[in-house]
């Protein structure tokens, strides 16, 4: 029997991906960019995708779409399911995941010492860099005291304003690097942006006092992170995170040094 289709919207999710380009950069190439967006539309929730459904989460014409996805089809990007008359992620696509996984500096230095720490203190240690709205994982090390009802694995995606992560990535960022971003946020969260940004501010407030930032937006689940900013200006977040009934001031108590003595080993082995 084949995989029932999935809803063709998630409000948590942006329709149209971002594109990045500096202001020197060569004129963009707007077919390799229209499939990359056809790819990035595809989440956890999300794997089977129609043209319909694609066109409808990239804002590109149904035309476009088909003529894409038959590209990423033949070159093994896209698998196509016949009997769904839909689309989902080929085996190229994990490949390329674990080429850059193998080859990241940052995780060959960070990885060793950040599972020494899980299964020292029994948390869990992760970090993530951003990606459009959300933060994406690229390392997860999980050894919490406590079952949680929310495990996380490389490649898994956390929004930006609600976690630890993500606020301490803003605080990071240039200030109007910062505030295009939050400006942006409350325009996608009209109910809610004004009181995210007030928590955004606090945290980056507390990035600047302590070093860290804490949040507590799963239930039962406590996190603490801080930016981990290299010398290339590339932005990083290093989190660690326990489920626990104890007060976010508690956790903080507990692990913050841990936290920043990680980030100082880590910066310190990549000068």
């Amino acid at each position: 029997m084949p995989p029932s289709r999935r809803p063709s919207a998630d409000p948590s999710d942006p329709v149209k991906p971002v594109v990045r380009r500096t202001p020197d950069a060569a004129p963009a190439n707007r077919s390799l960019e229209r499939g990359i967006a056809l790819l990035r539309a595809f989440r956890p929730g999300l794997e089977v995708l129609g043209n319909g459904e694609l066109a409808e989460r990239t804002g590109l014409s149904r035309a476009t779409v088909s003529r894409l996805t038959q590209t990423l089809v033949r070159t093994g990007f896209l698998q196509h399911e016949p009997a769904l008359r839909a689309y989902r992620l080929g085996a190229p696509v994990l490949s390329l995941a674990h080429a850059m996984r193998s080859g990241s500096p940052v995780l060959k230095v960070a990885a060793p010492w950040m599972r020494e720490l899980a299964q020292a203190r029994r948390i869990n240690v992760g970090i993530a860099v951003a990606d459009g709205d959300d933060m994406v994982y690229l390392e997860s090390v999980r050894y919490s005291r406590k079952v949680s009802l929310r495990s996380v694995v490389a490649g898994q995606r956390v929004p930006i304003e609600l976690t630890s992560l993500g606020r301490a990535y803003l605080a990071a960022l240039p200030d109007a690097r910062r505030e295009a971003w939050i400006a942006a946020m409350k325009r996608r969260r009209p109910g809610q942006g004004r009181a995210l940004a007030e928590e955004i501010d606090a945290a980056r407030a507390s990035v600047r006092a302590a070093g860290y930032c804490v949040a507590a937006w799963q239930p039962a689940v406590v996190a603490l992170s801080t930016p981990l900013v290299l010398a290339n200006g590339a932005i990083y977040a290093l989190n660690v995170s326990v489920a626990t009934a104890e007060t976010p001031e508690t956790v903080a108590g507990s692990l913050a040094a841990d936290l920043l003595d990680l980030k100082r080993r880590i910066l310190a082995a990549l000068g």
